[in-house]
């Protein structure tokens, strides 16, 4: 065959929405050569998706992103609330809440914060940082099929402009193909789930009108609830340009082509309760919320992402950050087995790890979803009651089963509050350090290409040495750090890093490139060889043989 349509690399990404693109810009950190196709000729035209989570952001600050991706977002940093209201005439209503963060009480948890940021407006700033890492990024390329064997997988993809085919070799397939997955599908992996929950258009519209009713009101969204013209309304500049989501009852037999730019000019201005608001209606799309998991994650060396692996309800904005955490635990594991220094079971605990977290937030989704009375959603319970909250499923989920060692496996994947406290299975506790005099850093920071072993600078029991030494030996990427006065970092203030991860001085944690716990010890076993013990928990988080 000929060379030009003769490509081999080491995963292949099909779908280059958010996850897929995500995927792309965290294997380039890792130096993971790669390809991306994508049918659509383009990026996300559509304002939608908005909400990006601070685990989200914690992942694209350690990507080198995260600064880009608020340039993009700067037009809504100053909306916050949820508000919800008969009508934005007069001062009815009331807010669900009125800040992401009231008080600044994030900042204890995390070196990072909440996003607004739409996904036409992330999308090209992942694209860029991709391509800068090197990605091999190819939109109007659409895949037609592809089989696997034992080695790996060979795809046949289209370009969909010239109308030429391309063979690729890879050892790796990432399917990150959206929520009616051909992928899934060619696999015959089935969904569990309750399905289909409600349907809406979201319509596109201009209206300089619109700002004045708003007034100062900087919501994230409104939730307008006249009985005649319900909806949910977003800024996408707080100036002109706006989104209204609509309900969409196509089981009473209604087509998206009834949504006519004068039924949707009236059921907005009903709905804001301005009978003479101005519209200009500039685009239409149909989505469906859903709530459906995948029964496993892959097959093989094929492996599921985002909405091929789940769908949620976007109350919470739960569905585009869980896939994109999806897309950052995977990318961990594929470098560490293409790299050679982990073993290949290592993949199997993506499943694991991901699956349950997917059910237990689509669950926490569709419930927020009751909660909001979210504009076509009739639960058969009847609207919701007191919210639960946010923090603990975005930030503080845990992994009882997986790559981690001394996980109690009956705790709760979503526990009742936020707790991180370096226990195995959960994200590493976020504390401010300083490099000898030099920058300030997050404990975060260090966690993104390697296992990262902490003990503190006092410690003589030999845990930063047995590091070095298990390094060595095994041949796998695990870096050491004394922490302390006189250690490699400095905790600022009083802080104690030891207290904050659980252990003690004379103990050390193992964190993974992911940021999660892989394992911790406060020296109670005193008298076992450290380097022993050290190990034996690397050889089993990485599946080594």
């Amino acid at each position: 065959m000929n060379e030009e349509f003769d490509h081999r690399v080491p995963v292949l990404i099909v779908g280059g929405s958010l996850v897929g693109l995500s995927t792309s810009l965290f294997l380039g950190r890792l130096g993971v050569r790669h390809t991306l196709v994508e049918r659509h000729a383009g990026t996300s035209i559509h304002p939608r998706g908005r909400g990006n989570n601070v685990r989200t952001m914690e992942l694209f600050r350690v990507a080198g992103a995260e600064a880009r991706i608020r340039q993009a977002a700067s037009v809504l940093a100053d909306n916050h609330g949820i508000l919800q209201t008969p009508s934005l005439v007069g001062d009815a209503g009331e807010w669900l809440f009125r800040e992401i963060d009231p008080g600044g009480g994030l900042a204890r948890f995390s070196p990072s914060g909440w996003c607004l940021c739409s996904q036409n407006d992330l999308e090209p700033v992942l694209l860029d940082c991709a391509l800068d890492l090197g990605g091999d990024l190819r939109f109007g390329s659409e895949m037609l099929s592809f089989d696997q064997d034992a080695d790996g997988i060979t795809a046949l993809v289209k370009n969909r402009d010239t109308g030429d085919h391309t063979t690729i070799r890879a050892d790796y397939l990432v399917a990150a193909d959206g929520p009616r997955s051909p992928i899934r599908e060619h696999l015959a992996i089935g969904q569990n789930g309750p399905g289909d929950l409600f349907h809406n258009v979201s319509i596109t519209f201009r209206s300089r009108g619109l700002a004045e009713a708003v007034g100062d009101r900087r919501f994230i969204v409104c939730y307008l609830t006249h009985p005649e013209g319900d909806g949910a309304l977003l800024p996408v500049d707080n100036r002109e340009n706006w989104v209204f989501h609509a309900p969409w009852r196509p089981e009473r037999g209604e087509t998206l082509e009834d949504f006519t730019d004068e039924r949707c000019a009236v059921h907005i201005r009903r709905a804001v309760g301005v009978p003479d608001l101005d519209v200009q209606v500039t685009g239409r799309a149909p989505w469906h919320a859903a709530e459906r998991v995948a029964e496993r994650y892959g097959r093989g060396r094929v492996f599921l992402a985002g909405d091929s692996a789940h769908e949620m309800s976007p109350t919470g904005a739960f569905g585009s950050n869980t896939g994109i955490q999806d897309a950052h635990n995977l990318a961990w594991k594929l470098a560490a087995v293409l790299g050679g220094w982990a073993g290949p079971g290592l993949l199997e605990s993506y499943d694991a790890e991901r699956r349950p977290v997917a059910e237990a937030t689509s669950a926490r989704a569709t419930a927020r979803s009751a909660e909001h009375s979210h504009p076509g959603y009739e639960p058969a319970g009847g609207p919701g009651g007191k919210q639960g909250g946010i923090l603990n499923v975005a930030l503080a989920y845990r992994y009882p089963h997986g790559a981690v060692v001394g996980t109690d496996p009956e705790q709760p994947v979503v526990p009742e509050g936020v707790r991180l406290t370096g226990e195995p299975g959960s994200r590493a506790p976020h504390l401010w350090l300083r490099r000898g005099s030099g920058n300030r850093l997050s404990t975060l920071d260090l966690y993104e290409r390697s296992l990262v072993l902490l003990s503190d600078a006092s410690e003589q029991g030999g845990w930063h040495a047995a590091a070095e030494r298990v390094a060595r030996e095994l041949s796998v990427r695990l870096e050491a750090y004394r922490i302390g006065p006189d250690g490699d970092l400095v905790p600022e203030g009083d802080a104690d890093w030891a207290q904050a991860h659980g252990t003690t001085a004379a103990g050390a944690v193992l964190v993974r490139p992911d940021g999660f716990v892989a394992w911790r010890s406060s020296r109670a076993d005193a008298g076992a060889d450290p380097v022993e013990v050290l190990r034996g928990v690397v050889r089993s988080v990485l599946a080594l043989a």
